[in-house]
């Protein structure tokens, strides 16, 4: 027997024992109806307690349809696999009227959950009723987040599609090891809150080759965040790329080992964002990487803003206690819609230090773009303006 044969007979005898030892549940067979309009909530719970309870590996299954889902709560304290995969061929929607799950925080929320995936599917959270609830400045429910993780730990979000979110798309908060990769977030420039993914008090955290569209940030990063890598995201409508908003609390952890790399921003009101509002706080912002990133018509492409008050409402106008130190900005490069491109607008009670710029190059209407520094130390290499003010 040649060596190919005998390699085809070990792959076939372990693929067909992974199979064996991986139980599958599909929710039609928990009394999920797949046209849209039957609460399934209670099926979508049953398959859980079932996967949840089995020793071994085991599926969530999804077929096809549309599936209408309730807010939802997938507790893992309790589990005993740590393997649990859900496939999704299907759309699960949430209510249309935006008043039955408005107050709820979440719609799909996992906590304190290990080892969980999700592959593929469609999360519609028509949020459009709501948004133009709160566009009309009515008295609306807050909304909520589509999908979120609370300290849990080695989680997969792999080829997801969430769209309409009444609030963010996704939520990681609390959790360590997880990989968002393949996802696409769709929502219109004018929904408000979306941010695509939002990230707080979690490490080892990785968004990978993702496309995200959205009224908010993209991507936002709160406090608490260590070690993050994203790459290859195109991103736009959106507010960019955001570390923060940091420095609210006096007392507030840090955001360290951040890199984000291989980004296009797309007609977004920023680009890569940090912003911290002037306020007393021992939060911090270090070792943050930047690179290889392209802009196209972007308002603000590099910004630093200290002195963050959205709609410049009750805003503190104190000194940002935030420190942001050792922060690269390296190839960067395409159009700004602005004539200052690079605004670095540092605490004046603790300023910047630390910031590198190389690479840099921005235009605005076909000549050099402007850039803006206070407050910030540092050096920058071919970008003459920023040469003067680091």
């Amino acid at each position: 027997m040649s060596l190919l044969a005998i390699f085809s007979l070990f792959f076939i005898f372990f693929f067909n024992l992974s199979l064996a030892t991986n139980t599958i549940y599909n929710v039609q067979n928990f009394g999920a109806k797949s046209n849209g309009k039957i609460d399934s909530t209670k099926a979508f719970l049953s398959a859980w307690g079932s996967a949840c309870g089995s020793t071994s590996a085991s599926t969530i299954y999804v077929p096809r349809g549309n599936y209408l889902i309730r807010n939802i709560y997938f507790n893992g304290q309790t589990c005993k696999s740590n393997a649990i995969t859900i496939r999704i061929d299907g759309t699960l929607l949430a209510p249309y009227d935006y008043n039955v799950i408005g107050n709820e925080g979440s719609w799909i929320k996992f906590e304190k959950v290990n080892g969980v995936s999700i592959y593929g599917g469609i999360f519609d959270g028509q949020g459009a009723s709501l948004w133009a609830c709160k566009n009309s400045n009515k008295n609306c429910p807050k909304g909520t987040t589509a999908l979120a993780f609370y300290n849990s730990n080695n989680i997969v979000i792999n080829g997801v599609t969430i769209q309409n979110s009444q609030m963010f798309h996704i939520l990681v908060d609390g959790c360590h090891n997880a990989m968002i990769q393949g996802v696409k977030v769709l929502s219109p420039g004018n929904s408000p809150n979306t941010d695509g993914i939002h990230v707080q008090s979690s490490s080892g955290v990785s968004i990978m080759n993702s496309n995200i569209g959205t009224g908010d940030d993209c991507i936002s990063i709160g406090p608490g965040n260590s070690n993050l890598w994203i790459e290859g995201i195109a991103c736009g409508p959106g507010h960019g790329i955001s570390i923060g908003s940091l420095g609210w609390e006096s007392q507030e952890q840090g955001v360290q080992n951040v890199t984000v790399k291989m980004v296009t921003f797309t007609n977004t009101e920023n680009g890569v964002r940090v912003k911290t509002w002037a306020r007393p706080s021992n939060g911090f912002v270090r070792n943050v990487l930047f690179q290889h990133i392209v802009m196209t018509n972007v308002q603000n492409p590099i910004i630093i803003d200290q002195n963050y008050c959205p709609n410049h409402e009750i805003c503190p106008n104190q000194g940002s206690g935030v420190k942001i130190s050792d922060v690269t900005y390296e190839d960067i490069h395409g159009t700004s819609a602005t004539e200052i491109a690079v605004k670095l607008d540092c605490s004046k009670t603790n300023p910047c230090s630390g910031i590198t710029l190389e690479g840099v190059n921005l235009s605005y209407k076909n000549g050099r773009a402007e850039a803006s520094c206070v407050n910030a130390g540092g050096r920058a290499s071919g970008f003459e303006e920023l040469s003067r003010c680091l």
